[in-house]
């Protein structure tokens, strides 16, 4: 069984049943047709879809899905993801980040990043010189910036504490 959600707002359970589909247990039959790359063709009912897959993430188990001109974002958990929630393990999958170390010895370039600041996943905190090339340290989740203990021009040592969350 697998729990999908949509846009973060509906919420259905689908599972496979002897070939077929049943979604919120109501057996589906639907003709679906491969058409290309990450394109399918869906007859259900009367009814006929165009869908393509516009990203697809194995590991966070979410896609995006464009069906008729509309984009759906779609979460799955399987029966494994099911029962860590179930324990109340779920919050365990996401390590709990506190602090950005020097990946390497270098020299501080720049410093995105101040104090007291939200950011996200994926931006930019600040770049470090090493062996003559320039490193962008990337925020690795969605934090808050508590204490930033370099500044630009610092030489630092690996496993250095940079930036505490």
């Amino acid at each position: 069984m697998y729990k999908l959600k949509i846009n973060e707002k509906y919420s259905f359970e689908a599972a496979r049943n002897d070939g077929g589909l049943l979604i919120n247990n109501k057996a589906i039959t639907a003709d679906i047709k491969h058409i290309g790359e990450g394109i399918y063709h869906v007859i259900e009912g009367n009814q006929s879809y165009n869908a393509d897959v516009v990203s697809f993430n194995s590991v966070e188990k979410t896609a995006q899905i464009k069906i008729n001109n509309n984009i759906y974002t779609i979460t799955v958990k399987d029966q494994f993801d099911i029962l860590l929630d179930k324990l109340g393990l779920s919050n365990l999958t996401g390590a709990q980040l506190s602090e950005i170390k020097a990946p390497m010895p270098g020299l501080v370039l720049k410093v995105f990043a101040v104090e007291g600041d939200k950011v996200k996943k994926g931006d930019n905190l600040l770049v470090l010189e090493a062996m003559k090339m320039e490193n962008i340290i990337k925020c690795p989740a969605d934090v808050t910036i508590k204490k930033i203990r370099i500044k630009s021009g610092d030489k630092v040592e690996k496993g250095q504490i940079l930036i505490e969350f």
